[in-house]
């Protein structure tokens, strides 16, 4: 299964490169978002790579797409696990689909731990933590969380992860061919996400810091 899904990842990352437009990035988020696993990096650092190789799209125009392709994707797991309800999520997550689409109730479970533990937050953090980013929208779902909270927390999440993204892209596009880039994204993409999280902490620790020293 893992042997497939690298083949899809370096097809599609192939395909970006050359046929990426705002349209596909909100279809590819939203897809990345929804209960179908398809990593961010194939398609935001891509796109940010290609903005800086042609110009014919603008970096912000890609975290915004970007965006909204990640919230439609959530917001279809929430409502799903909103209407529902767990026996039917759990069902879905042990059965061979969910199986094929690399859900499981173990999972699942982890997700609602972290749901459980930090509140509503974790629809904003929990998008930038892998393992967790695809599947926070269901516990927020179970728990019925409030439809305005759980749309103000993903986007800023999804934006903030977006951003990162796009930068990385940007700065591959200085230093390395497109061909290399497909080859890092399709087998390092889980090490792209912690590099990007280290990045999101680092940026924060200044921030703070530098509130403290001012104060």
């Amino acid at each position: 299964m893992h042997g497939i899904m690298e083949e899809i990842i370096l097809n599609l990352a192939n395909g970006a490169l050359e046929n990426l437009n705002y349209g596909w990035i909100v279809l590819f988020m939203a897809i990345e978002s929804s209960f179908i696993p398809f990593p961010s990096e194939v398609v935001m650092i891509p796109a940010a790579y290609m903005a800086a190789e042609t110009g014919e799209m603008s970096y912000p125009m890609i975290i915004l797409m970007g965006t909204i392709g990640a919230m439609i994707g959530a917001l279809i797991n929430y409502g799903i696990s909103y209407f529902l309800g767990r026996p039917i999520v759990y069902g879905f997550a042990n059965s061979r689909f969910g199986h094929m689409c690399l859900i499981d109730a173990d999972k699942v479970q982890q997700a609602e731990k972290f749901f459980d533990k930090h509140g509503a937050v974790s629809t904003l953090i929990g998008r930038m933590i892998p393992a967790i980013r695809q599947l926070i929208s269901i516990p927020a779902g179970l728990a019925k969380m409030n439809l305005g909270s759980f749309v103000l927390f993903t986007c800023l999440g999804a934006a903030v992860w977006n951003l990162i993204l796009t930068l990385i892209g940007y700065l591959c596009h200085t230093v390395m061919p497109k061909e290399e880039l497909i080859e890092i994204i399709t087998h390092y993409s889980h090490i792209i996400g912690y590099t990007a999280i280290a990045l999101v902490v680092g940026v924060l620790g200044f921030l703070i810091y530098k509130g403290a020293k001012k104060n």
